[in-house]
């Protein structure tokens, strides 16, 4: 029986296959536990086996071996039972195109026995204003924010949020991080996967990286990037003279410009290195748009995954991009990665039908 007292998410040993006689392996020995009030966010290049794992433990994808609890719950075998206690945002909407956000909310609050009210979400996800516009004229990441309020209104304990910020406009971000906040304020465990660095690290409370299905690295946005390495990272205008800038930080600093705009300082850190950087700065008109002591996530996530991967990940960061212009002008989302598609085996994605109660 489920308790209080147990995590909210527990998996150990955890194993996902494809293919006949499980060929392709897509999650490998996987062991992992979120709290109650945490908010966990799962990295990881194309086919690390993010998907699989969040799928697995939905109860819509069953393993090939290990133990997966949620809530206390099997998700396979407790499955009416565990829906009712969990929210889902898929990657895509599910949703009747010629209904309304506020037509959506009220249908789906029908199958949850205490459903958050509908203008209370409406106001939540920030989508009093385009209430009636029916779905398939809403923005993409309009249909995001519709899709994380039919995560979020059956009341969950423990809510998976699959790249919620993807396509999603500044305004609509912020709206996402402020209820992400609030579920954790609220006791809820977060399962979020994304491929946008900057989303994780503003929003995780820990970070797991997975790279061919195994974690290759776990631990606070913090940890990561104070651990990883000392000197200094910073974002200002490409193509500063770097030999320059080394010699103003005195020492043995080396600096090194490696995608434009992104800086970084070795041998030399603190409070008096920060100084002369900004001094430097300043003396060529030069603005510090960020600084970061240690390595940046995205570095550590380089080093953990490889090359490789790290392009996927800049790939994905420009499709969103592109999708929240596109957003803007109302033409839907873009089509994001799946670690998991019929070609392997799988049966796709799950669709809003299936998570429901």
């Amino acid at each position: 029986m489920p308790t209080d007292t147990v995590p909210a998410v527990v998996v150990r040993d955890l194993t996902v296959r494809y293919g006949q006689q499980g060929a392709v392996t897509a999650v490998d020995g996987l062991h992992l536990v979120a709290e109650a009030g945490e908010v966990l966010v799962i990295l990881g290049p194309n086919g690390a086996g993010k998907t699989s794992t969040i799928e697995a433990l939905e109860g819509y994808r069953r393993p090939t071996s290990g133990h997966i609890a949620v809530l206390g719950l099997h998700p396979v075998g407790d499955h009416r039972q565990l829906t009712r206690r969990m929210g889902v945002m898929l990657q895509n909407g599910g949703v009747y195109p010629m209904l309304g956000p506020r037509q959506v909310i009220d249908l789906f609050a029908h199958y949850y026995p205490e459903p958050l009210p509908t203008d209370e979400l409406l106001d939540l996800v920030a989508l009093r204003a385009v209430a009636a516009t029916p779905w398939r004229h809403l923005s993409g990441g309009e249909k995001q924010r519709l899709s994380l309020a039919l995560a979020l209104i059956g009341r969950p304990q423990v809510a998976f949020l699959d790249e919620p910020t993807a396509g999603v406009d500044p305004e609509g971000r912020l709206a996402i991080r402020a209820v992400v906040a609030d579920l954790r304020r609220q006791g809820v465990c977060v399962l979020l996967t994304t491929h946008e660095l900057t989303e994780a690290e503003k929003m995780a409370d820990r970070i797991v990286i997975l790279s061919a299905g195994r974690i290759v690295l776990e631990g606070t946005p913090q940890e990561l990037t104070a651990t990883s390495g000392g000197g200094l990272s910073f974002g200002a205008p490409a193509g500063l003279d770097t030999d320059a800038l080394a010699a103003a930080l005195g020492g043995r600093a080396r600096v090194a410009e490696g995608e434009p705009g992104r800086y970084r300082v070795e041998g030399a850190s603190g409070p008096a290195a920060t100084a002369a950087l900004a001094t430097w700065l300043a003396q060529r008109n030069a603005t510090l748009t960020d600084l970061t002591a240690g390595r940046s996530l995205e570095e550590v996530y380089f080093e953990a995954v490889g090359a490789r991967a790290l392009e996927q990940t800049a790939a994905a960061t420009s499709a969103a991009d592109t999708a929240t212009k596109d957003g803007r002008r109302g033409r839907g989302r873009r089509d994001r990665d799946k670690d998991t598609d019929r070609g392997r085996g799988g049966r796709g994605r799950r669709t809003r039908r299936e998570q429901l109660p």
